[in-house]
């Protein structure tokens, strides 16, 4: 029995009522009873997130969750602020819920817990350990996509909007000043749309991200995604030019290079999904596997997180892949990245509450009908049923590859049957004389290389595929090229 399916047995024994509608005359801020029983054990309909009547014409998506002040707050988001009727969402432990008088509807999925000052922010909202609601009303207007610690004002916040302005905010007094446009800061290319979706503060930088990815990205002829840091000082510095979509990690582990507070990005180019490590002050670069390609869209990506779901545990959504990811880092070396399940439900946020994994979602826009939305209820070991972990991604797609220089690695622990296709472009000439790669793997995921067995390309021949044995794992796999050539090499896991 489920954690839900046995509150909901104790509601049933208890005689609660189930929900019925709101009538339009109906108190929009009522308290709504408990629901009827789980659909599939996992998903309460009465707690569904609904865009009433036809108000919203875009979504109706559950943004951010935070257990807070003995309820669970959940943050509703339409897009481009268009729409009336959601909001800020209060669940009580029976699962009655209501829609909270202080709520406002935008677009909004940015959440942290701010200890020192013992309130939790969701969306423009400040709540306070007894429950009690506040608005940045300066910021209601704007599509919110993050809040992070301040560098060095602790009763501050930064506050990310999706268009580039960033802001500071004094959570005592909520006066809200502008700081910059990332737009201007970041040397932005003319004509990519705007899309921050993430920032994270940890070992003396704040780090954002940007998730444009379209048609001209894909082709290579323009760079709207950012992954960037700033000192809180000086000029900022552009990272990479990918499309990024999540930027977190711990932050209370200790300052020291012990413990590093470690920064993870995610990102995506046209060839693998992108994961950018910080620790004790240096970036490293890693490659994962695409779950689906249905996520590669600047619109599409909707809001894949890195959360803490269990104590000091730490759970990815990346491309529609959920992984344990380990929240400490030794030696500088990321090892034990595991892949749970390949899924394709969208999560904007997932968080623990009363025992149980919560998921946030976004399940009908208006190509559907009515916009709305459910969170998910289960364990996290739930996740492991979603789907078998497979995918595909890679080092190079279309790239110039400098002879006897390694690539970034690629994940391959976890899955199960493992392929590698590479595939050299140019002409006739180009051909000419065979192509060696080797293949190297890191066993201990402690940067240790060694040599896994080599690919060829015979004269006048374009790809070449390898094949590894049944069961044949490491942590990390890397491609060294024997000769400049311009190639492509993607492997495939199912």
């Amino acid at each position: 029995m489920t954690p839900v399916t046995a509150i909901l047995v104790l509601a049933s024994v208890l005689g609660l009522p189930t929900a019925d509608p709101p009538s339009p005359d109906s108190d929009p801020h009522a308290w709504h009873p408990p629901g009827p029983a789980l659909a599939g054990g996992h998903v309460l309909p009465h707690l569904t997130v609904v865009a009433p009547g036809a108000s919203v014409d875009s979504e109706a998506g559950i943004g951010a969750l935070v257990p807070w002040a003995d309820r669970l707050w959940m943050i509703g988001y339409v897009s481009h602020k268009r729409g009336r009727g959601l909001g800020l969402y209060e669940v009580r432990d029976d699962l009655s819920w209501r829609l909270h008088p202080e709520s406002v509807t935008g677009t909004y999925a940015n959440r942290l817990v701010h200890w020192r000052s013992k309130q939790a922010v969701i969306g423009p909202h400040v709540i306070a350990e007894d429950g009690t609601v506040r608005t940045i009303e300066p910021l209601v207007s704007h599509r919110l996509a993050a809040t992070a610690n301040h560098l060095s004002d602790p009763d501050k916040v930064y506050m990310l909007t999706m268009e580039g302005p960033l802001f500071e905010v004094d959570l005592e007094t909520l006066e809200t000043t502008l700081l910059c446009d990332l737009v201007e800061e970041l040397d932005w290319d003319r004509g990519a749309y705007k899309h921050f979706k993430a920032a994270h503060t940890a070992q003396g930088r704040l780090v954002v991200a940007n998730n444009t990815h379209e048609d001209p990205e894909d082709q290579g002829r323009r760079f709207g995604g950012r992954l960037a840091e700033w000192d809180g000082t000086g000029p900022w510095t552009i990272l990479e030019r990918n499309a990024f979509i999540e930027v977190s990690g711990k932050t209370h582990l200790g300052s020291g290079s012990y413990y590093g507070n470690t920064i993870y990005a995610v990102g995506w180019d046209d060839a693998s999904v992108i994961l950018r490590v910080l620790h004790d002050g240096k970036w490293t670069r890693y490659l994962l596997p695409f779950g689906g390609h249905s996520w590669c869209h600047t619109w599409n990506t909707e809001w894949m997180r890195i959360r803490e779901v269990e104590t000091e545990r730490y759970l990815m959504d990346a491309f529609g892949i959920f992984y344990d990811l380990p929240a400490l880092i030794y030696g500088g070396h990321l090892r034990g990245l595991k892949p749970i399940s390949t899924h394709v439900r969208i999560v904007p946020d997932m968080v623990s509450w009363r025992g149980m994994l919560v998921l946030g979602g976004n399940q009908t826009d208006r190509a559907s009908g009515q916009p709305q939305s459910g969170p998910w209820f289960g364990s996290v070991d739930d996740l492991f049923s979603f789907g078998r972990p497979s995918g595909w991604g890679g080092p190079w797609r279309h790239d110039a590859v400098t002879a006897f220089e390694p690539s970034d690695p690629f994940l391959m622990l976890g899955f199960q049957r493992k392929g590698l296709h590479v595939v050299r472009d140019g002409d006739d000439d180009a051909l000419a004389g065979g192509l060696m790669v080797t293949i190297e793997i890191d066993p201990l995921g402690d940067g240790t290389w060694v040599s896994a067995g080599m690919l060829e390309i015979p004269w006048g021949e374009r790809a070449g595929f390898h094949s590894f044995p049944e069961g044949f794992s490491a942590h990390w796999v890397r491609l060294t090229s024997h000769s400049d050539a311009v190639l492509s090499a993607q492997f495939f896991y199912d």
